[in-house]
């Protein structure tokens, strides 16, 4: 197995880059879907986020509301670290599932993880940053997720910055152009990650005590 980081800041594209690493043949362990899998309904962490937040936070269907939650967390560090306490050491140790059941193999494995730069990973064979100017991040997330201005800096704002995630980086693509220009980026840091050594036997695991 071959692991590789991927990461970006909100708005960046990473999702996209991921999804066509995905067409090339990775297998890809998202952090994001993995939370979304341990909040369904009747889930453990499911139950422990509606019993610390209420009922206020669940959606007509019984779904949890995400942006109800995120509304109260947003703004109040107690919350969000209550939340965080909650979903981080489950999607860690189904993190490590997912890339235990693929150490025998010869795959390329993407951690696919939106906070890499705020909690490194050991053994990564290299990190590939979705490198995006903040304030073209900004309009995207205007034009296509329908946030406003403010809400998208601060969102922005609250993770590592363009420089933090640069620093990290064993190669970086640049978001700021076409799709077929992302396309061709993705397809030369593929041929990349090809060519990276297999993975160590602890590789994945957070780089510091805490699960995330």
């Amino acid at each position: 197995m071959i692991l590789v980081g991927l990461t970006g800041g909100i708005g960046s594209g990473k999702s996209v880059v991921s999804s066509q690493l995905a067409t090339h043949g990775a297998i890809i362990v998202d952090a994001d879907v993995i939370v979304r899998d341990l909040q369904r309904p009747g889930q453990p962490v499911f139950l422990a986020i509606v019993e610390r937040f209420g009922a206020e936070v669940l959606a007509e269907s019984g779904h949890l509301d995400r942006a109800a939650l995120a509304s109260k967390v947003f703004a109040d560090a107690e919350a969000l670290a209550a939340l965080n306490q909650i979903v981080h050491p489950a999607v860690g140790v189904e993190m490590m599932r997912r890339i235990d059941a693929q150490r025998n193999s010869r795959r390329v494995v993407v951690l696919d993880v939106p906070l890499l730069a705020e909690n490194p990973r050991l053994g990564l064979g290299g990190v590939l940053v979705v490198d995006l100017d903040p304030q073209i991040a900004v309009q995207r997330l205007v034009d296509q997720r329908g946030l406003s201005a403010h809400d998208a800096q601060a969102r922005i704002a609250k993770q590592a910055s363009r420089q933090q995630r640069r620093a990290i980086a064993d190669w970086i693509i640049d978001n700021s152009g076409s799709r077929l220009d992302l396309a061709r980026q993705v397809g030369a840091a593929w041929q990349w990650m090809c060519s990276l050594p297999p993975a160590a036997p602890d590789a994945g695991r957070v780089a510091r005590s805490a699960n995330s």
